[in-house]
């Protein structure tokens, strides 16, 4: 006797809720990690070590964007094969994504590791700056491997139907985090490197709640001896190529802010960044909590061939990112000073420097929730270079020219017109391939 699913009959709406509250709760209190680093550390150490932890992140960001990319990808599948009835294969899925992401995740660490120097200047570290980039990078990447696992088994956890424990796993990791870092910093004096600690032992709390999924009856996230199968493998990294292009075209895309904003506004214009990208960090992963909600459902019903179903989450998805867009963007314009206050020790000019920008820089985010839940839609119905052309025209084809051009033509305050501009022509690209396509797009 079949069973069917609840996912297959429950009504759409309360169904995407029941995932998108805890999916952006959990993604914003991962994002809260990196904002909490960077307020304690502005106010604890001061605004040098701000920007050395700030030329650090972009690092760190490439072992989220390995995880990322691995468990995304094994996820899809993962999901795909539930909604397709075959478990066997699902256990297969999740076990090769698990040792493949540790594996690569290793390797790349140890390569980082023995590099640290060179790899922080072309990061763009300066004599300044590359002491508190030591001293934050040499923790996180010793104990890297447990960030990583923490953000798979997140996504993998989420995608068994268990998403209020992915965001219960997040929010240790961010209390905790909060706690620690008031400790280290403020009350031990450890610096930076408190900082570090701090992340790091905070993710390892968070991640052994996680764990607590594997005792649950209905878990289908089970460790298997045969596993390993190429055919598999390649999918798991083309399906899962777009989640990684959008985090590590994110540490390229500081990385080249960083070199562009030193170049027209001196270090001050570094830092003024630093605190308007803190901010950032946080408003996007709310927005890729938009995608994480919607992936999960729409991977199964993709697997299970409910089309009808499919059309509908991707319109609530749509909608979800115009809503939370639009009010995103109205409040930072109104309020830009409000947000950068949080980073108080600063002077006037590169406080000033910050609000104005960040008035300008947050007309983007009316554009990047559509930008996102397309890209995560498309991915995960396996229409892969559809997905990884939406991430490659917001984040290098469009961004790159834009970032060099507009300072040229318009003066240094351009500068923050590159995310805004990158990604209302990115919309607009999509909006003309849809029209184009129309509902025939799901089945080409």
């Amino acid at each position: 006797m079949t069973t069917i699913n609840p996912i297959e009959t429950r009504p759409l709406k309360p169904l995407f809720l029941s995932y998108l509250f805890p999916a952006m709760i959990g993604m914003l209190l991962m994002s809260v990690n990196i904002l909490v680093d960077g307020i304690f550390v502005s106010h604890g150490v001061g605004p040098t070590a701000l920007a050395g932890v700030n030329i650090a992140v972009p690092i760190f960001s490439i072992l989220l964007s390995i995880s990322l990319w691995v468990g995304m990808g094994g996820a899809t599948l993962f999901s795909i094969s539930l909604g397709e009835g075959n478990k066997v294969r699902a256990h297969q899925l999740f076990t090769l994504s698990f040792l493949t992401m540790l594996a690569v995740v290793v390797t790349l660490i140890m390569v980082l590791l023995f590099n640290l120097k060179d790899i922080a200047y072309i990061f763009g570290a300066s004599d300044a700056t590359y002491p508190y980039v030591k001293e934050y990078l040499h923790v996180i990447l010793l104990f890297g491997v447990f960030y990583t696992i923490e953000n798979l088994l997140s996504i993998f956890i989420r995608n068994d139907g268990n998403p209020k424990l992915a965001m219960l796993g997040l929010m240790t990791t961010s209390i905790i985090n909060i706690i620690l870092n008031y400790l280290f910093i403020f009350v031990l004096g450890y610096g930076v490197t408190g900082c570090a600690l701090a992340t790091a032992i905070s993710t390892i709390l968070g991640m052994s709640v996680l764990c607590l999924h594997f005792f649950r009856d209905q878990c289908e996230l089970k460790f298997v001896s045969k596993f390993f199968n190429w055919s598999d493998l390649k999918k798991v990294f083309a399906i899962g190529l777009p989640s990684f292009i959008v985090e590590a075209s994110m540490a390229i895309m500081i990385i080249l802010y960083n070199i562009t904003f030193l170049h027209y506004l001196g270090a001050n214009g570094v830092t003024a960044y630093a605190m308007v990208n803190y901010i950032h960090t946080v408003l996007l992963t709310i927005f890729l909590g938009i995608g994480m909600a919607l992936q999960p459902l729409v991977s199964y019903h993709h697997g299970a061939r409910l089309m009808k179903r499919l059309i509908v989450l991707l319109k609530i998805g749509i909608a979800t990112a115009l809503i939370f867009g639009l009010s995103t963007t109205v409040v930072a314009t109104l309020f830009p000073s409000q947000l950068i206050a949080l980073f108080g020790d600063s002077t006037f000019e590169i406080r000033n420097m910050a609000v104005q920008g960040f008035a300008h820089f947050a007309i983007g985010y009316v554009f990047l929730g559509i930008n996102m839940v397309f890209a995560e839609f498309f991915q995960s119905i396996e229409k892969i270079r559809l997905a990884t052309a939406i991430m490659l025209l917001r984040s290098i084809i469009l961004f790159i020219p834009s970032l060099v051009l507009l300072p040229k033509l318009f003066g240094a305050q351009a500068i923050w017109w590159t995310f805004p501009v990158s990604e209302g022509i990115t919309a607009f690209l999509i909006f003309l391939y849809i029209k184009k396509k129309r509902k025939k797009f799901l089945l080409n």
